[in-house]
């Protein structure tokens, strides 16, 4: 199953790729700017709820995918390019096991926990 859902994601990464390609901007800022989401993890210097939010709010595909009508119904290219990359950058996290986060610890998150010989805190 796990197999499965990374393939699944990796198809969503490619459809932002392609997405991407239809969009008037030069290809090599698509990787300079992939990883921009993760700046939402600044909320955990508030505390982990904070964080959790914060993380998840510019981590949630919907929320990409709403950027993304928004941007193509207005025709506001940066709008655009905000919804793609937040949803190329939700999908690649996915693929390498970063989901969306519990309020209680940043490597809880909604795929299990983060790292091999992590265990629940108790």
């Amino acid at each position: 199953m796990n197999n499965l859902l990374k393939l699944e994601e990796l198809g969503q990464f490619c459809l932002a790729i392609f997405l991407f390609s239809q969009l008037h901007y030069s290809w090599w800022l698509f990787p300079l700017c992939i990883l921009l989401p993760d700046v939402s993890m600044i909320g955990y210097a508030i505390s982990p709820k904070a964080g959790a939010w914060l993380y998840n709010f510019f981590h949630h595909k919907m929320v990409a995918i709403a950027v993304m009508i928004l941007g193509f119904s207005f025709r506001i290219p940066v709008v655009e390019f905000a919804g793609v990359i937040l949803f190329a950058h939700a999908a690649m996290d996915r693929i390498f096991g970063y989901g969306l986060k519990f309020n209680d610890d940043f490597k809880h998150t909604h795929l299990g926990w983060i790292g091999k010989n992590e265990l629940p805190k108790s």
